[in-house]
């Protein structure tokens, strides 16, 4: 289970120079070092050595919105229609650098939005090759918000986040935000020995999302990077037999913790949350690769395990993940980069291990994919 902070500490809330919100404890095992509030100054106008926010156009708000449960609806990735030689995505002249052999891929020389839908096709499959991906020296941030989502929509019908904040007027922009000053993380580690949270974003929805994209606005001068783990060589280490036993097996994902968490922080809740349950094992509609699809954050329990049984199952494979450097990638964060990943075939995890108080401001957008689906066991 990822760890919950028992202390409390406040900082000013929604912008606000007065008002306080408590950072409290909650009821389940969601990412508590997420700061709901920002000090208004420091990040408009800078303050005590730091300089204000780049990027303010996409400073939080957590506005009082509502919006109904989500429908279903149908995806077809379009991974399926690119041409792998990736002409356009990977014209002669770009810089590639593999991270590690099965995960993780720098890229220089491609500006992403300037790709044509084709281009787009290209880099849906090559991120689900690849599973995670880190273009340089990108201008998607300096695009106005609209064209950002625009771009994002291309990929699937776009997320908007129960409890995040966003920029005003554009909910479908999830922030990570860790404004300038901000030590909150101090009273985190005073009963706790990690950051280390890995999860799929939200995986509780019916249809989760698929091809996502993750920019910076601001970094510190060195942490904060994300780790990333491959779910599939994840899937792939086990042996036959242990995989034909979590072939037919259903997991719980949970929102609730999510929302009463953010409830417990005076922070939005924009939808009520919901419950799903998904395969254990997912296939790819793009790669055919079978993966793992659990995670700390979100899953449950097993359908139709006892509670003890699910949860000597679930840690098995928490703990097969956690440990599995030799299927991991750690992305580092420079200015102007944009990571898009694949959110049905990998976990991740922000790190928050840097202590100069300095910003640490990104921003997410996230096309929903598929209804996870299971193929039958075929051993090699």
């Amino acid at each position: 289970m990822a760890p919950s902070a028992t202390e409390t500490t406040t900082l000013p809330a929604r912008g606000s120079e007065t008002t306080t919100v408590k950072l409290t404890s909650n009821t389940g095992p969601y990412k508590e070092l997420a700061p709901i509030g920002y000090e208004r100054q420091a990040e408009e106008e800078g303050k005590d050595g730091f300089q204000a926010a780049k990027y303010q156009n996409y400073l939080p708000t957590w506005g009082n919105e509502k919006y109904p449960p989500l429908e279903l609806f149908e995806h077809r990735d379009h991974g399926l229609d690119a041409d792998r030689r990736y002409p356009e995505l990977l014209p002669e002249g770009v810089t590639i650098n593999d991270l590690t052999p099965t995960i993780g891929t720098e890229i220089s020389g491609v500006q992403l939005s300037k790709l044509t839908d084709s281009g787009k096709d290209q880099l849906a499959r090559y991120v689900a090759e690849r599973k995670v991906v880190a273009f340089r020296d990108q201008d998607f941030a300096d695009l106005p918000i609209s064209e950002a989502l625009d771009y994002g929509r291309y990929f699937g019908r776009l997320h908007i986040h129960p409890t995040s904040g966003a920029p005003k007027g554009h909910d479908e922009v999830h922030l990570v935000h860790r404004g300038a000053g901000d030590k909150t993380a101090n009273t985190f580690f005073q009963t706790r020995t990690s950051s280390v949270a890995w999860h799929s974003d939200v995986s509780y929805e019916k249809q989760p999302p698929g091809t996502t994209f993750l920019y910076i606005l601001d970094v510190p001068e060195t942490g904060g990077d994300t780790l990333f783990a491959n779910q599939v060589e994840a899937y792939n280490r086990l042996s036959p037999g242990f995989q034909e036993r979590l072939h037919g097996l259903k997991a719980t994902h949970s929102g609730i913790e999510q929302v009463n968490a953010s409830r417990a922080k005076g922070g939005a809740v924009r939808r009520e949350p919901v419950i799903s349950e998904h395969p254990i094992v997912r296939i790819h509609p793009v790669t055919g690769e079978k993966a793992l699809y659990v995670n700390p954050q979100f899953t449950r329990n097993i359908v139709g395990y006892k509670q003890e049984e699910s949860d000597v199952l679930l840690k098995f494979l928490y703990d097969h993940i956690a440990y599995g450097a030799d299927f991991q990638a750690r992305v580092k964060w420079a200015e102007k980069t944009v990571v898009v990943w694949d959110n049905r075939v990998t976990l991740h995890s922000a790190l928050v291990d840097w202590k100069s108080g300095q910003r640490r401001h990104l921003a997410r957008i996230a096309p929903q994919a598929e209804v996870p689906v299971e193929a039958p066991f075929k051993a090699d």
